[in-house]
């Protein structure tokens, strides 16, 4: 059987924490999760869906498998992705302000729009210069 593709969000709280929420409001069940950080929350999420599977298994309810499109606001991407690219390499890579960078990691400031389509096709546009890549 083939899993439903659904939606998950991760949004930063502004106490800084971290929230996901699955975007499937006619399936059995709902999912969240939270966590100080991205990968804390993801735990969280993951361990709730393993959960949800487990608990209607018991009662003999159905369970639809889901297959989850992680979607991340500004400030959940930057800092989960931060670890591994610095705000001046994606400066470098989206031609934003390092600075202005640093206000959507922080919540100080919100991106357009615009901005947040500017920094989606910077980013998706190297990943696929990295996927060509070949080593010898």
């Amino acid at each position: 059987m083939e899993k439903r593709k659904v939606n998950a969000t991760i949004e930063r709280a502004g106490d800084g924490t971290y929230s996901i929420y699955m975007d499937a409001d006619d399936m059995d069940y709902l999912v969240t999760g939270t966590g100080n950080t991205v990968e804390e929350a993801m735990q969280s999420f993951m361990g709730g869906y393993d959960d949800m599977k487990k608990c209607l298994d018991a009662e003999g309810k159905d369970f639809e498998e889901a297959d989850f499109c992680f979607k991340y606001d500004m400030a959940s991407f930057l800092a989960y992705y931060s670890k591994i690219m610095s705000l001046a390499g994606l400066s470098r890579l989206t031609g934003i302000n390092q600075q202005q960078l640093s206000h959507y990691v922080t919540g100080r400031r919100h991106p357009s729009q615009k901005t947040v389509e500017k920094i989606q096709e910077s980013i998706q546009r190297f990943a696929k210069d990295l996927s060509t890549v070949r080593f010898v």
